[in-house]
């Protein structure tokens, strides 16, 4: 993704954040003179910082699906007012930003963005007695039966891992090392990562090594793990370590597979490694958002032909999880309460969102949905 189109994206969200200001904020299931219910989704999300390109493609996506849904002609009883936050990748803004969308009237905390944020919202939605929904790249501990009011779209961690692993394994690559960030994404993940390696019997990482939050100072990783030798590198981090490391990798000689959690980003990546992203193996954890024989691709290309917006995976999972929360408010029913949405996601366990199950429920292990495996050309065409 350009610059020029992460400016374009920031200012439409932006702009969308500004005129919910403008015209007031309501909530708690608020339903005005009408017969229409007004449903707000508060959101936390990353418009600048480090994870901007994913924070901006996700939170859009979100509003695409809303805006769509809002702008129907047949309304079937509520509409959804969503306010996104930015919180610049920060966990200590984000938890600010769950307290602040909490005691304005938000009806449901939504969509937050990276592990750290995650789990300070989830923590905010706890103390307040909040539904927290959708949370992407949170840590595999948020699937646990302590944490009931929590809801997830995406698999977890572990399981992108397992699948990593497996593949890694299958082509006869059980030298596998661990580069992360030194945050609490790099830990989930690497834990993650030795899981699987357990859980499948096979030999511990050959090396492990931490850098900076999105930084290129990944010289330190590169000789340690390079010593280890390594078949194949699991990385955790965000697209511009991610490029700077396997740039620096490579430079040394290095042939062997990079892997990485979808939570890089697949099109950030690209703009930052271009024609270096050649070979690099990325989990993903929605379909392709160029497979339109797939409805809810279909679904999801037809609103953003109507918007500024390109099509990008992480927009489509924003799309994907706002059309889930739009399925499960249905399905509480007229007499829609906190208790009643709850319930009706606690149901929700193997959801067809349109040809792509999903399951709310989902511990750390999740077979209803599929996770790919994606490399891509140095043209960027994506490969499954």
């Amino acid at each position: 993704m350009t610059r020029r189109r992460v400016n374009a994206r920031r200012r439409q969200v932006l702009g969308g954040m500004a005129a919910a200001l403008a015209a007031g904020w309501g909530g708690a299931f608020a339903q005005g003179g009408g017969k229409t219910r007004k449903i707000v989704v508060g959101q936390s999300v990353p418009l600048t910082g480090a994870a901007d390109q994913i924070g901006l493609a996700f939170a859009g996506g979100a509003k695409l699906y809303f805006d769509a849904f809002n702008s129907r002609k047949t309304n079937p009883g509520w509409t959804f007012e969503l306010r996104q936050l930015d919180d610049g990748y920060s966990a200590q803004k984000a938890a600010a930003n769950a307290k602040k969308l909490l005691d304005e009237g938000a009806d449901v905390l939504f969509g937050f963005v990276g592990t750290a944020s995650s789990d300070a919202g989830a923590e905010v939605a706890v103390k307040e007695g909040a539904i927290f929904f959708a949370p992407f790249a949170a840590s595999d501990a948020l699937r646990n039966a302590a944490h009931p009011n929590v809801f997830h779209v995406r698999p977890s961690l572990a399981d992108e891992a397992f699948k990593m692993v497996r593949h890694c394994a299958t082509l006869g690559q059980t030298r596998m090392a661990v580069v992360a960030e030194d945050d609490a994404m790099g830990k989930a993940g690497l834990a993650a990562v030795q899981q699987a390696l357990a859980e499948q019997k096979l030999s511990p990482l050959v090396g492990v090594a931490f850098v900076p939050v999105n930084s290129d100072k990944v010289d330190g990783a590169v000789a340690s793990l390079l010593k280890a030798n390594p078949q194949a590198v699991i990385q955790v981090s965000l697209f511009n370590t991610t490029a700077a490391f396997i740039r620096k990798m490579r430079k040394t000689g290095y042939a062997g597979a990079f892997m990485n959690f979808s939570v890089v980003g697949i099109d950030p990546l690209f703009s930052a490694l271009g024609k270096d992203i050649g070979g690099v193996v990325i989990s993903q954890v929605v379909p392709s958002p160029k497979q339109s024989a797939i409805p809810i691709v279909k679904e999801y290309l037809a609103a953003i032909d109507t918007s500024d917006q390109t099509p990008s995976y992480e927009s489509l999972e924003g799309f994907i999880a706002a059309k889930t929360l739009s399925e499960a408010v249905h399905r509480a029913g007229k007499n829609l309460d906190k208790a009643s949405l709850q319930r009706a996601m606690a149901a929700m366990t193997d959801y067809d969102v349109g040809g792509f199950r999903i399951n709310l429920r989902a511990g750390v292990h999740d077979s209803v949905r599929a996770i790919d495996l994606v490399t891509i050309t140095p043209e960027g065409k994506v490969v499954r």
